[in-house]
Order: C-alpha cells, then sequence, then structure tokens
C-alpha cells in the first residue's frame, strides 16, 4: 500500500501530545532540558523491531510528528493553559449527564482553550526530515522502518507515542497475517474487539486490514479504511427468545434484510440439526452458518463417533458433519464459518485435514505477543553517535514523507 492516512482520520489528543502529557516524563524532561539550555543538536532518529513483521502504523506515527512536534513561545503560560484544559476535562465528564448548561459553558472555555495553546505552538514539523516505510510492508528482524532527521528538542516528547503505535499496530497486523498465509484463500474475520479495551478499535481494525482480514466485528474498526461491522446472530439474541436458534435467526433476518445473515448454530450442542432446521426455515436466505461449540463439549454429532481423536469444541470432524448433512438436503450455497480458539496452528491443522470450511473468525490471538519498537539517536550533527552496539542502517526501502 503506497498512500499514507491523512492526519485528521487518527483523532489524535493534541494538546496532550504537544504538553508530553501522555509521554514518559523523562522524554519530555529532555526536550525542556535541551531548550534551556539552547541545545538544538541535528540528530538522525533510527527506528526498529527485532522480529519479521508486517508494519503499521507509520502513517499514525508521521501524523503524531505532524502535529506535536514542535514547542511553545511561553512555557509558564502553557502550562497553566493546559492545566486547566485537563481539569475541565474532567469536570465536562462529570457533569455530561446531569447540568448541559455547565457542560456547555465548559466546552465552550475548552474551545478558547485550544484557541489560546495553538497561538502558544510553535509547529517544527516542516523543520523535519523523514523517511519510512509504507504500512503493510513486510519487515526483518532489526530492519530500519523510520529515520527521523532534525532539531532533537522539537520532537523528543514523542518517543513514547510513535513507538507505542508502532508496536501495537504491527503486533495486530502481523498476527493478522500469520492467519491468513495458513487459511489458503479463505476469508479471516477479525472479531477480537470483546477481548481488549473500546477505545483501540479503529487503529486494530485497520491494522487487521494491512494484514489482511476481510471482515471485522465492529464499525469503529472499519473506520479509518471505510469498512463496516459484521457478525452473526449472537448467543445472546438466541437466548433473548427462549432457546429458539431458528425463530433468533428469522428475527434477525426479519430486522436486517440487507446484511448476509449467518446463523450461530451451537447453542444446543447439536450443530447438525440446527443448522439443518435453519436451513429449512429460510433457505436461500440464510448465508452462512457459523460453528463456536466450546472446547468443553463434546457437540451431539460426534459423540457416536468418540474413541480415536480429540473431540471436543469445533474440529474438522464436525465441520465434516454439517457440511455433510447440508449437502444431502440440497443446502450447498451454504457456507461454513468457524470460531473459537482459532490460531495459525489450529488454523493450519484444519486446512491440513481438508475440513470444508469456508471463513475463520478469530478472536484473542490477534493480541497475543510482542512487537517492541526501539528508537536510536545514531547521529549527531552529522557525525556518528549512538549507544554502544547501534549504528545507522540505511534502507532503500523508506520513503521520503512530505513536510
Amino acid at each position: 500500500m503506497n498512500t499514507r492516512l491523512p492526519t485528521h482520520i487518527f483523532d489524535l489528543p493534541v494538546h496532550e501530545l504537544r504538553r508530553g502529557y501522555r509521554s514518559d516524563a523523562y522524554f519530555w524532561r529532555e526536550k525542556v532540558a535541551l531548550e534551556k539550555a539552547n541545545r538544538h543538536p541535528e540528530v538522525l532518529m533510527q527506528v526498529f523491531q527485532k522480529k519479521d513483521a508486517v508494519v503499521a502504523g507509520i502513517d499514525e506515527a508521521i501524523a503524531i510528528l505532524s502535529v506535536a512536534s514542535g514547542y511553545y513561545r511561553d512555557y509558564p503560560e502553557a502550562y497553566n493553559l493546559f492545566d486547566e484544559f485537563v481539569d475541565l476535562k474532567k469536570r465536562a465528564r462529570e457533569v455530561f449527564m446531569n447540568d448541559r448548561a455547565e457542560y456547555e459553558r465548559i466546552m465552550k472555555r475548552k474551545l478558547d482553550l485550544h484557541e489560546e495553546l495553538d497561538a502558544l505552538w510553535v509547529n517544527g514539523f516542516s523543520e523535519l526530515d523523514i523517511a519510512a516505510l509504507y504500512d503493510g510492508n513486510d519487515v526483518a528482524p532489526w530492519e530500519t522502518v523510520m529515520h527521523i532527521r532534525g532539531d532533537a528538542s522539537l520532537f523528543a516528547h514523542l518517543e513514547t507515542i510513535y513507538l507505542g503505535v508502532l508496536a501495537r499496530r504491527t503486533r495486530v497486523a502481523t498476527n493478522v497475517r500469520r492467519v491468513v498465509e495458513v487459511a489458503n484463500g479463505k476469508s479471516v474475520l477479525f472479531f477480537p474487539a470483546r477481548f481488549d479495551h473500546w477505545a483501540v478499535q479503529g487503529g486494530d481494525g485497520y491494522a487487521a486490514q494491512m494484514g489482511g482480514a476481510k471482515g471485522v466485528s465492529t464499525d469503529a474498526q472499519g473506520e479509518w479504511w471505510g469498512g463496516k461491522g459484521a457478525g452473526t446472530v449472537p448467543h445472546a439474541l438466541i437466548a433473548a427468545v427462549g432457546g429458539d436458534t431458528v425463530e433468533a435467526v428469522r428475527l434477525f433476518g426479519d430486522a436486517y434484510p440487507d446484511v448476509n445473515l449467518v446463523a450461530l448454530v451451537d447453542f444446543d450442542n447439536d450443530c447438525v440439526e440446527t443448522a439443518l432446521a435453519c436451513a429449512r426455515a429460510l433457505g436461500n436466505r440464510l448465508w452462512a452458518v457459523r460453528l463456536d461449540t466450546s472446547e468443553n463439549l463434546v457437540d451431539r454429532s460426534i459423540q457416536p463417533m468418540m474413541g480415536t481423536f480429540k473431540p471436543t469444541g469445533v474440529i474438522p470432524e464436525l465441520v465434516y458433519n454439517v457440511r455433510s448433512a447440508l449437502d444431502r438436503e440440497g443446502f450447498t450455497d451454504i457456507r461454513i464459518i468457524v470460531s473459537g480458539g482459532f490460531d495459525p496452528q489450529k488454523i493450519a491443522w484444519f486446512e491440513t485435514c481438508g475440513a470444508p470450511v469456508d471463513l475463520y473468525g478469530v478472536g484473542s490471538y490477534f493480541f497475543s505477543g510482542q512487537y517492541d519498537f526501539t528508537a536510536d539517536i545514531v547521529e549527531v550533527d552529522g557525525r556518528p553517535c549512538a549507544k554502544a552496539g547501534r549504528m545507522r542502517k540505511d534502507n532503500p526501502r523508506m520513503h521520503p514523507v512530505a513536510t
């Protein structure tokens, strides 16, 4: 992908980034110490991580640098205004539901503070020289993903922020790619929203797209790239209508006639019979069935087959049973989605067995592992200067960033 997302996509907390509010304190103190000493070394900052990975978060890191590189004309005044800004932010949350007049007064004052803080800020992004890879690029261990050259005092306070973004987004993109690679061209659905904080969904969904996911479960996960949330009838709806899966699926389909209708068929631990019941009742309206049997249960269709394989949860034999039953009654166009504890190893097992799966729904695995990034100064004023063991490493695959 050789285009970059525009800065406004990210909804960045600009004033909090500029003030170092979300940065490790020592990076803010580095910035201030340099400025107070009137030291403005031109440095080359080099960013990398140590694994084979799919890099993501580059565009977001650039956006952070674009809005928050610089300095305040008057630091004491900026500190006072920012402290008031944070206090009002907290106060606004407190009164939002019960004092509309006070909330509106606070929001008006916050808007004034935005303008006053902006007037004190001198943006230094145009003084930086940046080269970087693109989101979605494969990277090798220790491969440089970004160079930032410029006055260290302009961007020293942002290291925490852009490294954290790169680590998070790269972890998601890489994990998605690992799943996609073993799925043999079958679609992978990104369904981990329930396993992490809601605020990370936008960037995670974008990183998942970089990794090759074909669907997300929330609208927020698709916001940055224009996707929409999709999914199946939930267990909760089946329970809410008294445990009748067919009724729940019909009700769901009537409410949302323009979406692909997917029946969740494990509520009674009898995926074959429930899938057939839904197919008979809904016919061509049913797009797919989803198997999500608990790892602690043995589906009813598997019980007579037990003895030579691990029988619990969603297993290839269960998929075969459902596929065969649907095909025997002519429902050959109904797809099968599987979910529940899937990761690259489990998907590879299903593919090796030739399980007739059409789509894989994957959740918590996408947040596993670590892809920590490091930023090192490797040159100062045009001369090599780095901690022991680090040195400048150019990467011809990086592209200049317009500043």
